[in-house]
């Protein structure tokens, strides 16, 4: 029989160095997720036998992956020695390019920032942007040491989707950004190194910070949303990320809601952070001030307050949308704002969920987010560690070919 053309092939496997087999990156993942474990217990999570995971366990501790923990004694029998995972077995490079600043994070195997760089600007122009990537890329690298420098397993890099059409909405000059459309960032970084480059959208690179290293977790199935300059999110599925066929899933910034206007308009048109600046210019208020470090807010609470009432609204109808397409356990919110704003945030879409019409549904509960600003440099980074270490069976193959 002839096979239709509408028939999907299998994803193509990687030949990264480094990449390790289905049990490895199983027993990699229990410990990602629970922390140090004995070997028994190890086998009891991952359903092998004990003599694969011992075999298993003493080739990862011999590649640097995994380290003994203090041994711990028993009623009876010999003391058992916990396996953990080694902070330096590897390590990930992430680059966040955002509407207001790029950011380079340099991580460790459990996430813990080694070197982070920001630079701000009005326009993200692709010789700017590049420019401050190449810089911090060395300097990163030297601030760790050559041998933590060869254990760098690859880049993520965290942008927007279709970063050339952030003109229309922000009012500068469009003809600044149409160069992005044309940029492969993939080739750009092949000019300053030979990592391999994993591509995630922004609010999916926060997502995944979120998950791996957050309250994600303590979750099966739930969907988040991150709020900057835009909204946007991600979607997890069976503890997995899910990126979609072209890695724009949970672009919950075009889910429409009603304004109290009675207009049916975009959430990232009411429930951004861009609302709240023009909030702040037609108060006379410079609102460059709500990205500068350290973040404090309560200079401008006359804005402040009614920009989070309505921006709860908002996201209480998109987490009513939201769960009828997936019955979600949870949906967790973050931010580009300080953490009291993420509170008072959760708060207020709490306060307005019961409120909407929720008839055939069972709603999720909303929970805060815990990495906050830093979420999609850190995801950013993750990236390429999950995708060579650990397993993700939803996330796509974002390696170069």
């Amino acid at each position: 029989m002839e096979q239709s053309a509408k028939i999907r092939s299998l994803s193509e496997g990687f030949n990264q160095r480094g990449v390790r087999n289905h049990n490895e990156r199983l027993i990699l993942s229990v410990l990602q997720r629970h922390g140090e474990l004995p070997g028994s217990e190890i086998a009891r999570e991952t359903h092998l036998s004990a003599q694969t995971v011992s075999v298993i366990l003493r080739k990862l501790e011999a590649d640097g992956l995994l380290i003994k923990g203090a041994p711990v004694k028993g009623k009876v029998g010999k003391p058992s020695i916990p396996m953990a995972l080694n902070p330096e077995g590897a390590l990930g490079l992430g680059v966040k390019v955002g509407r207001r600043s790029s950011e380079v994070v340099l991580t460790d195997l459990l996430g813990r920032v080694l070197f982070q760089r920001q630079l701000g600007y009005a326009i993200a122009l692709p010789r700017t942007v590049f420019a401050f990537i190449e810089a911090a890329y060395r300097d990163a690298l030297d601030s760790v040491g050559a041998t933590l420098a060869a254990r760098v397993c690859g880049i993520g890099v965290a942008a927007p989707f279709e970063i050339w059409k952030w003109g229309a909405t922000d009012r500068n000059t469009p003809e600044e950004f149409l160069s992005w459309k044309d940029v492969s960032f993939r080739e750009r970084l092949t000019e300053i190194t030979d990592l391999p480059v994993f591509m995630l959208n922004d609010a999916t690179s926060a997502c995944w910070a979120e998950h791996v290293y957050g309250r994600g977790r303590e979750y099966s199935d739930y969907a988040y949303m991150f709020v900057s300059t835009f909204i946007g999110g991600g979607i997890v599925l069976n503890q997995a990320v899910y990126e979609g066929p072209s890695g724009n899933a949970g672009a919950f910034g075009p889910l429409r809601v009603g304004d109290r206007a009675g207009r049916t308009r975009q959430l990232l048109d009411v429930a951004s952070v861009h609302v709240l600046e023009d909030r702040l210019s037609a108060a006379g208020h410079d609102p460059r001030a709500l990205w500068a470090e350290p973040q404090d807010w309560q200079s401008f609470e006359a804005e402040v307050a009614p920009w989070l009432d309505e921006t709860g609204a908002a996201i209480a109808q998109a987490c009513v949308s939201v769960a009828s397409v997936i019955d979600f356990e949870a949906v967790i919110i973050d931010g580009a704002f300080p953490e009291e704003i993420r509170t008072r945030l959760v708060a207020a879409v709490r306060e307005k969920l019961p409120h909407e019409d929720s008839r055939g549904l069972i709603l999720p509960e909303i929970e805060e987010g815990s990495i906050g600003r830093e979420a999609r440099g850190i995801g950013a980074a993750s990236g390429p560690i999950f995708a060579q270490y650990f397993l993700n069976t939803n996330a796509r193959a974002a390696a170069p070919a």
